[in-house]
């Protein structure tokens, strides 16, 4: 794995302001392909780095580094690429789209990688709205596609979670504090009632509840930066595929316009993106098929949490790199 950054100068965002001097930070795997064909682009999730499709990556795993390119672009907030912590704007840092992040990783992969087409666009819970993004707004260049845990739209419940999460993070005190009361908005959403019920956080290796609270969502949260997620909350709370350019404000003509060989991976207790909503979007993107992680991980299960759902994943994702792009001439 190499880890660089590619300089993208000063940014127009879709807002109208401009990002001065952005920078995309992005872990690259495996080798480009003669006919540059092979890339496999992972936007990364919410908080989340570089590094945190690992688990999918590498020789002999389904994102096979000996057949592959995988390229993990950070968004916009993630604290790597351009986000309040790291550039001169700090607390006063644009708002940042979805669109904007993909315009800033189609520089990425056309002009710094020179990549002809990409051989699979995957997520999970933001990357999967990424994944979305680039699969309309750039429908010829997007050969396969995976949402993990996703949608292409933000819907009105994940919108209430949403303004929970960003209060928190606005909220009284030190920054400590906040990251602590956002973490646990975050927990009780993430998994479902019976993960509780059954406290397979002890699979993971906690004792009880509150050490997995503490030791699991304190301790991510807290190592983040609070500007920075409230970029990321901003972002996923604007991510609507519809309000792309030249689809009228549709969702359902926008992904009619997909020309992707496309996988949808909801998980089947997941709160943050419920599963029916990936089922009428499967009814509408081309090509399409649905493939629910099963399980009672909720949101969780698409982040390689247990040994089935890393399974599950992988298998998915193995069957649809092993299949010819389906609607790639279609008008």
């Amino acid at each position: 794995m190499s880890v660089a950054t590619y300089r993208l100068g000063d940014l127009p965002l879709e807002s109208g302001e401009i990002l001065r001097d952005a920078q995309i930070t992005y872990a690259m795997h495996g080798q480009l392909a003669p006919d540059r064909r092979n890339v496999v682009l992972c936007p990364t999730f919410f908080g989340g780095d570089h590094t945190g499709y690992d688990w999918l990556i590498g020789s002999g795993r389904p994102l096979d580094t000996d057949r592959y390119c995988v390229v993990v672009p950070g968004l916009f907030g993630n604290g790597f690429s351009s986000s309040p912590s790291n550039h001169p704007s700090g607390s006063r840092f644009p708002a940042i789209s979805s669109r904007d992040n993909v315009v800033a990783q189609h520089r990425l992969v056309t002009e710094e990688l020179g990549a002809a087409e990409l051989a699979l666009v995957t997520g999970w819970s933001m990357g999967a709205m990424h994944a979305y993004q680039w699969a309309v707004s750039y429908p010829q260049l997007v050969a396969r596609l995976a949402p993990i845990c996703g949608s292409a739209t933000t819907s009105e419940a994940t919108r209430v979670f949403l303004s929970a999460l960003g209060s928190a993070l606005r909220g009284d005190g030190p920054a400590k504090r906040r990251l602590r009361a956002a973490a646990r908005v975050f927990a009780g959403w993430a998994a479902s009632h019976e993960f509780w019920a059954e406290r397979l956080y002890r699979e993971l290796g906690f004792v009880d509840r509150d050490a997995y609270l503490t030791g699991f969502w304190d301790a991510f949260f807290t190592s983040r930066d609070v500007d920075d997620l409230l970029v990321m909350v901003s972002t996923w709370e604007r991510s609507d595929v519809g309000a792309t350019r030249g689809y009228g404000g549709s969702v359902r003509t926008a992904l009619e316009a997909v020309r992707a060989d496309t996988v949808l991976l909801p998980g089947l207790r997941d709160q943050c993106f419920a599963p029916q909503d990936e089922a009428a979007t499967a009814r509408i993107v081309p090509s399409s098929t649905l493939s629910v992680i099963p399980g009672v991980w909720g949101h969780l299960a698409g982040s390689g949490a247990t040994a089935a759902d890393r399974d599950f994943v992988a298998g998915a994702l193995g069957r649809l790199l092993e299949r010819t792009r389906a609607v790639a001439e279609r008008p």
